[in-house]
């Protein structure tokens, strides 16, 4: 195990910021993802760690050894690419070995730790495949297993999941986090996946445009987003502008009392804190699709003026398109320019959420 501290980190590429001022440490065993759509620098930071970017400035250590101008081969990290990078003239055996040769290990060594890898990725009779003969699961397992065999503190993964189908991605994730600890390995892990964050990481880092938006468990970034990109990214998310006066919105549909300073401000709900009613208001919203996922209901609603929120609502709930129903919040952010500037809690909430939203 080995503990990584990131230290004011930035990298430019000409006068383009990938990173700016990112800092972050990641405790011994500890498995963070870093989450961001595409552009965001995640995967740059993440080549940054390994050594295959110079960062611009800044500092990160390993165990406390400054590692910022170390190359790749002289880091205790492994990497595992999204593009798999496997020797097509090789066969598994000799694509896992081949670190380990480079290393000058003795053979014996070399063929147990390989042997060891594949039994830990559970292809211990592949070793004479070749390559091309594999599915792509099986290839991204060998990947693994070439970066877990020369036993690094640090395992980064970036996007390795992302060429294969859904079904496929999350048994592999499920198999990655299991050995990740048995291992006790600590790792990084670029997505854009959300459900693979939420599902994955003991800690989520939300990136956009270069910069941290926020980092925290799952749990938390899920039900206390700081910003509003982190509350519109992760999960399914409700937003409806309006204005506050005298402390209470003036949309006609959510005059809630939002204890604010006057001016414009973004209202935000989960999908499950959207309450519907039948109403018949002539400015009452239209159930327009509702979509049956055996667990629950997703229902989509219209508002008069043209914008669209999600409910959810029990399987067994007889509400039909085209009904005229009035929405509500149960529960709610509100944010101006970005920033959280208050959040509901309602007798409704569990202890837990409760206790979160105080924090």
């Amino acid at each position: 195990m080995a503990h990584l501290a990131i230290e004011g980190v930035s990298k430019l590429f000409g006068s383009a910021s990938a990173v700016r001022d990112f800092s972050l440490e990641v405790g011994d065993g500890e498995l963070v993802c870093l989450l961001g759509p595409s552009g965001s620098g995640k995967s740059t930071l993440l080549r940054m760690i390994g050594g295959f970017e110079r960062p611009s400035g800044g500092t990160i250590r390993i165990d406390a050894r400054d590692v910022t101008s170390l190359p790749p081969e002289r880091r205790p990290t492994g990497m595992v690419f999204q593009s798999h990078a496997l020797w097509t003239h090789m066969d598994v055996f000799n694509n896992i070995a081949f670190g380990l040769k480079l290393r000058r290990l003795p053979k014996s060594e070399i063929r147990q730790r390989v042997k060891d890898a594949l039994d830990l990725v559970g292809l211990a009779n592949y070793g004479r495949r070749m390559t091309t003969q594999l599915s792509g699961g099986q290839q991204q397992r060998v990947a693994l297993a070439r970066s877990l065999v020369l036993e690094p503190k640090i395992l980064l993964l970036d996007e390795p999941f992302a060429s294969l189908d859904q079904h496929l991605r999350e048994r592999l994730r499920e198999e990655v986090r299991d050995i990740q600890q048995r291992l006790g390995i600590t790792t990084l892990f670029v997505t854009h996946g959300q459900d693979e964050a939420l599902a994955l990481a003991d800690r989520i880092v939300v990136m956009r445009d270069g910069c941290t938006e926020q980092i925290a468990a799952p749990n938390v970034i899920y039900r206390q987003p700081q910003t509003a990109f982190v509350a519109g990214f992760i999960g399914s998310m409700n937003f409806v502008q309006s204005r506050t006066k005298s402390g209470v919105c003036d949309h006609p549909l959510f005059p809630l009392a939002v204890p604010v300073e006057d001016g414009p401000v973004t209202l935000a709900a989960r999908p499950e804190a959207l309450t519907i009613r039948l109403s018949d208001r002539p400015d009452a919203a239209t159930v327009h699709r509702i979509v049956d996922f055996g667990t629950h209901k997703m229902v989509d609603v219209d508002l008069a003026d043209g914008s669209r929120l999600k409910a959810m609502v029990a399987p067994d709930d007889r509400i039909r398109t085209g009904m005229k129903v009035e929405p509500g919040f149960a529960s709610f952010f509100v944010f101006r320019d970005n920033e959280l500037l208050h959040r509901s809690i309602t007798a409704s909430d569990d202890a837990e959420t409760r206790a979160l939203l105080q924090v």
